[in-house]
């Protein structure tokens, strides 16, 4: 990933609240023959480790079983808040006029050699704390418990496990930094009379 040194985020705890906050990631596994191959799949991160379920019937899984017996890393990118920025924002447009369009976006890439698991129980532990997190914040959350358990039992016979030891991570908050303070003050007032969440990651203060 091209990450110019303004945007390149490290820190585990930003990365680890971007995945938390946007856990459907794209998972891109590549094949001998085939090339590129991506997927949304939502995922968990806990302990250093990506994990997730696949339908059985996917053919990602293929690729994924081949990267695991390779030794071979899959991708998974995460993206948070983006937007369109406007080059009449800056306040430097009515400086000097030297100014275009961009893009910012936050981001997250990780890395890691697949393992495939296809463990009932496993599979059922996983669904559970997935569903679990994401019905956290409802005011009646649903549980996996709530459907009848041989219905439960039967999706969980079409669904294969995965998870991605978290070996390398990578963060681009293209956020306005390489911007002066008057020309990022204009970014976050026109991102939030758009309503674009970006606006709230926009830094006022160096």
């Amino acid at each position: 990933m091209y990450t110019p040194p303004a945007f390149d985020e490290t820190r585990p705890e930003v990365l680890s609240a971007l995945i938390a906050a946007h856990p459907l990631a794209l998972l891109v596994t590549t094949g001998d023959d085939t090339g590129p191959t991506a997927n949304l799949i939502p995922m968990t991160a806990e302990g250093g480790v990506l994990r997730a379920h696949l339908a059985r019937a996917n053919p990602q899984l293929a690729e994924l079983r081949a990267a695991q017996a390779a030794g071979r890393p899959v991708l998974a990118v995460f993206q948070g808040p983006q937007a369109y920025v406007s080059p009449g924002w800056y306040a430097s447009k009515a400086e000097h006029g030297r100014v275009v369009p961009t893009w910012n976006f936050l981001m997250v890439q990780v890395r890691g050699v697949p393992r495939v698991i296809d463990e009932p129980d496993w599979l059922a532990a996983q669904v559970t704390d997935l569903t679990d997190r994401l019905e956290a914040e409802r005011p009646d959350p649903w549980s996996v418990a709530d459907a009848p358990a041989p219905f439960v039992a039967a999706q969980l016979r079409g669904i294969v496990g995965l998870e991605v030891p978290m070996t390398a991570l990578a963060g681009k908050w293209k956020a306005s930094q390489n911007r002066s303070a008057a020309d990022r003050a204009g970014v976050a007032h026109g991102l939030a009379r758009a309503g674009h969440a970006m606006a709230d990651h926009i830094p006022l203060t160096p």
